[in-house]
């Protein structure tokens, strides 16, 4: 779902080199078009919820003239591609955010939240931490958001990884068939993917993510974009906020009606909707969200450094939500 923090690691730092070279191509495009139609990144997946309802209801193409809605499957694809100026914006996870911030020269910047909370550990006879002892536990990619939170929490129950606890890095999908064929003790995944394992598996939720965060929020999704896109594209990227918030708050209004046109467009994009069981029982799990929260963003750069995905957890600079505050004073909320 989210791409993993070493692979964004190699790719900015292959980015970074070749920015320093003036005919890169398309730092080159970039600049000298200023112009260029928005071009927005997101992924085929329900923690992308206002992107896909966006992009199949034609919210975001109404408000923005020109705009470009590009998929990605993993968070290091589109964060290189908005580090090499070919993506203006983008929705994304919060590990590969933090470390294409530290390891992209600082230029990264988030402007707003999407979706926050939706990750569980998924156990198939563990109902104890202690359980977990000599057993295999999955997380979606080595170093991504789960896989740090995973990793971060069997130290904290005193487990430690590859000796007390085995921690394989799978795709989402291969995790659940694994897990199926009892080949798998568990996985700390994000939604749907937590609740398939529950309702395909027969899996048990040993831990909601929520429980180890205050007031039970973290954040899944943000949207981000470059501290260049700020300066020169700044009025698309306030349209597509404003569309961000109007879809947010319709959630937040109306889920009974926002989260099956989540499902729909989800459908759309992936060839399956998820049956309907499903995805309730995953949306109990998310929470429509905009507004950033540094402390916790914060906190989950520290996991990383603790676990040495990254070299520093200084974010200063990270967040810019003077967009945001704007949108919200010119709109405020019913």
């Amino acid at each position: 779902m989210r791409g993993g923090l070493l692979a964004v690691g190699l790719s900015v730092l292959c980015v970074a080199a070749a920015g320093c070279k003036k005919e890169q191509p398309a730092q080159g495009v970039a600049k000298q078009d200023a112009a260029h139609p928005l071009r927005v990144g997101f992924f085929p997946n329900i923690t992308h919820a206002q992107a896909l309802v966006g992009n199949d209801s034609g919210a975001f193409q109404q408000a923005v003239p020109g705009v470009e809605m590009k998929m990605f499957n993993a968070g290091p694809a589109a964060m290189e591609a908005l580090t090499a100026g070919s993506l203006d914006a983008s929705y994304v996870g919060t590990g590969p955010a933090i470390n294409t911030f530290l390891k992209g020269g600082r230029e990264l910047r988030v402007i707003a939240v999407a979706v926050d909370s939706g990750a569980v550990l998924v156990t198939k006879t563990a109902r104890t931490p202690a359980e977990l002892k000599d057993k295999t536990l999955a997380s979606p990619q080595l170093g991504n958001t789960q896989d740090i939170a995973l990793r971060h929490w069997l130290g904290q129950q005193g487990l430690k990884v590859n000796r007390d606890v085995t921690v394989t890095p799978l795709s989402n999908p291969d995790i659940l068939g694994l897990f199926i064929h009892g080949k798998l003790e568990g996985a700390w995944v994000p939604e749907p993917w937590g609740a398939r394992m529950v309702a395909e598996g027969g899996g048990h939720i040993l831990l909601d993510e929520r429980q180890v965060w205050p007031q039970r929020r973290f954040h899944t999704t943000v949207l981000v974009t470059t501290r260049e896109a700020l300066e020169q594209q700044r009025e698309p990227l306030k349209k597509l906020l404003r569309v961000h918030v109007e879809l947010t708050r319709q959630w937040q209004r109306e889920p009974e009606t926002f989260i099956p046109r989540v499902n729909a467009a989800f459908g759309k994009v992936t060839g399956k909707p998820l049956a309907e069981t499903i995805l309730r029982d995953a949306f109990s799990r998310l929470e429509p969200a905009m507004d950033v929260m540094p402390d916790q963003l914060q906190q989950a750069a520290e996991h990383a450094r603790q676990l040495q995905f990254i070299p520093s957890s200084d974010l200063s600079g990270l967040v810019d939500t003077s967009l945001l505050e704007e949108v919200l004073r010119e709109s405020p909320a019913p």
